[in-house]
């Protein structure tokens, strides 16, 4: 018998599931408060449950869904972990540390299908989605057995967060609940390449979590080029969806921009990037590349980088460059692949 990872399911999901089993709905709270307070990874050490009930536990359910494999840390401060999921695939999550902030990157598939010309984790196809257990352990496994102390959530490691949606979503609502991990909506930042429709379920959530977008061109024809879900969700598509979305979550939407020398880094890219900003109250975060084996971008120049910031704050745009932090263990944006 295949069993499931006790993650897998949200509080009352847990309630309905030991009531079949002929347990008190009770429970479920004391085992929420044991995955998600302290994290063990053996329902034996679950002591203030019954030893009947920890044993039927163990006998259905797995709480561990990956090994800590490999561990780096960057000469920055930033960690880049590599995880073995149960089926011997591997997905990587980063924690980025940055004055009293500490960031958590995570995936959300291991491979991605979208492809983006720049990105590593697209080279080796889609292999699959994460389930809500995978994503939540990359969280409990930096919080309580590495003693991170997480501030900010970023679904924007391997995958598109929203091509998984459903168990994007209820990863997302076991992370927000007091019973869960407690985390605020406003800490949680969900990115994408542009899945128009999810961007429009996603707005009927009813949850303040921040969303990022990826644009990394102004125009269709190099975007196609660049990122080929373009070719199905356009530019000027995806700029109705996200003002929808942002008119009901009423947070501010941040463009992701990866600078790419010779490729998009013109004044005029500049010019045309702060009109989308404005059309989407949001503001631009630019990502100097980070060099991928295989793929022949070049990161640009630091001039080169002043001088396309210059433009976008010189048009009132409000900007931040994002450092590239682990590029020596291969950790920055778009270099995470697993083990390849």
């Amino acid at each position: 018998m295949k069993k499931n990872n006790i993650k897998n399911f949200t509080l009352d999901e847990l309630k309905n599931v030991l009531f079949d089993m002929g347990e008190p709905k009770y429970r479920a709270k004391q085992i929420f408060k044991w995955l998600y307070e302290k994290a063990p990874g053996n329902f034996s050490l679950m002591t203030n449950l019954p030893k009947a009930l920890t044993e039927k536990l163990t006998q259905h359910f797995l709480a561990k869904s990956f090994l800590s494999v490999e561990q780096h840390q960057s000469s920055d401060g930033t960690i880049k972990l590599l995880f073995q999921l149960n089926d011997k695939k591997y997905i990587e999550s980063v924690i980025i540390k940055s004055g009293k902030r500490s960031t958590i990157c995570l995936s959300t598939q291991v491979g991605c299908r979208y492809a983006c010309a720049f990105c590593a984790s697209g080279l080796d196809g889609f292999q699959r989605d994460l389930t809500p257990a995978e994503m939540l352990d990359q969280i409990t496994y930096a919080a309580f057995f590495l003693n991170q102390n997480l501030t900010n959530y970023v679904f924007m490691g391997m995958g598109e967060p929203l091509d998984n949606y459903d168990n994007l979503i209820k990863t997302i609502r076991i992370m927000n609940h007091e019973e869960g991990l407690a985390i605020g909506a406003r800490r949680i930042t969900v990115s994408t390449s542009g899945i128009i429709p999810a961007i429009k379920k996603l707005k009927d959530l009813d949850m303040q979590i921040n969303l990022s977008i990826s644009i990394h061109a102004t125009n269709d024809r190099l975007r196609n080029k660049l990122m080929p879900i373009n070719k199905a969700y356009c530019l000027n598509e995806l700029i109705v969806a996200v003002n929808d979305y942002t008119k009901v979550s009423n947070r501010k939407t941040t463009v992701e921009y990866v600078l790419l020398k010779g490729v998009n880094d013109t004044l005029s890219d500049a010019n045309a990037l702060v009109g989308i900003a404005r059309k989407l109250w949001a503001k631009i975060n630019i990502i100097p590349y980070s060099p991928v084996q295989g793929l022949s971008f070049t990161p640009p120049v630091a001039k080169g980088i002043e001088k396309f910031v210059n433009r976008l704050t010189e048009s009132g745009a409000d900007v931040t460059v994002r450092a590239s932090k682990g590029n020596d263990i291969q950790a920055a944006c778009g270099q995470l692949a697993g083990k390849r």
